[in-house]
């Protein structure tokens, strides 16, 4: 791997090397590294579209890697991931993808994954975007995540978008069986003209099921994000989405929620705030010697944690 594959599987994976986890490493459209183990098999699907990650029954505190990386100006990357995850098992799943565009074609990655989740698992899935690059081709990263959450099962999804992604379709659907749970958080900052629209499709189809979905987002100069969440309760259920988000210079940002109650013990709640930096919070940290600019990059952050 030369330093630039380094260096963006270093930010979006944690590693700047083959790791001895159950991985596939994703470079350029090709596995370039790939490990399965006792436990967990990776094996490319027969179509050639991707691959299916194989978790035996009972697995316990194992790590997968999936990062994907694109160095290559004018790739497009499309490929199917699917998960199918045994019962009683409890993994933690990395993902991610970073593009690094030197040139002025577009460059691409839509990945869609899939995850099969058996009864009383347990599964933490956390993905990271990013670009980078001197050119003027556009990165773009649409991520599609579909979950099946059997009785029992829990899954939490940690989202953050880093930088440098000029355009990003994100659509999560999830499907939950009794006592499931789903714990989403993502993380979006924009500027420049980019533009990220979220949209999440969830139905609490189970007794005792519950969703709770965070959306927290920075939007600055002239670039533009969209919010859309529906939960659909179909039984004795909660169902929770917030979407937080700071608006600075000339951005614009949209929240659209949609919840409907389909039984009578479906509790549902959807909360919305979009709004500025306060003034008196730049005023309280410029008192402590900060620079205006300064000042918003540490609310931005603390918002963002």
């Amino acid at each position: 791997m030369d330093n630039v594959v380094k260096n963006i599987l270093n930010t979006v994976a944690d590693i700047s090397e083959e790791p001895n986890t159950a991985h596939n490493i994703r470079v350029n459209g090709k596995s370039q590294s790939r490990r399965s183990t006792e436990n967990i098999e990776i094996k490319n699907k027969e179509n050639g579209s991707g691959i299916d990650i194989i978790v035996k029954p009972g697995t316990k505190k194992e790590l997968v890697h999936i990062p994907v990386v694109i160095e290559n100006s004018g790739i497009v990357d499309l490929v199917y991931n699917d998960f199918y995850i045994g019962d009683d098992c409890d993994i933690f799943i990395i993902a991610g993808c970073g593009i690094h565009n030197d040139d002025r074609h577009l460059t691409q990655h839509d990945g869609i994954h899939t995850f099969h989740i058996g009864k009383n698992s347990k599964v933490k899935y956390v993905e990271k975007h990013y670009g980078e690059g001197s050119g003027t081709g556009e990165n773009i990263i649409n991520p599609v995540t579909v979950i099946h959450l059997d009785k029992g099962s829990t899954m939490e999804m940690d989202s953050v978008q880093i930088e440098g992604v000029d355009s990003t379709d994100r659509l999560t659907k999830a499907d939950l069986a009794d006592d499931a749970t789903l714990i989403t958080k993502e993380i979006i900052m924009t500027s420049g003209t980019q533009f990220a629209k979220t949209d999440f499709q969830i139905e609490l189809n189970g007794k005792n099921s519950s969703a709770n979905i965070v959306s927290r987002s920075v939007a600055k100069e002239n670039s533009k994000q969209a919010f859309y969440s529906v939960i659909n309760g179909n039984n004795q259920c909660n169902g929770h989405s917030e979407c937080d988000a700071i608006i600075m210079d000339n951005a614009t940002v949209k929240a659209v929620p949609d919840v409907t109650a389909n039984h009578i013990d479906a509790s549902l709640i959807h909360e919305a705030a979009i709004g500025k930096i306060a003034g008196e919070q730049i005023i309280k940290l410029k008192t402590l010697g900060m620079t205006e600019e300064e000042a918003e990059e540490e609310i931005i952050s603390g918002f963002l944690r």
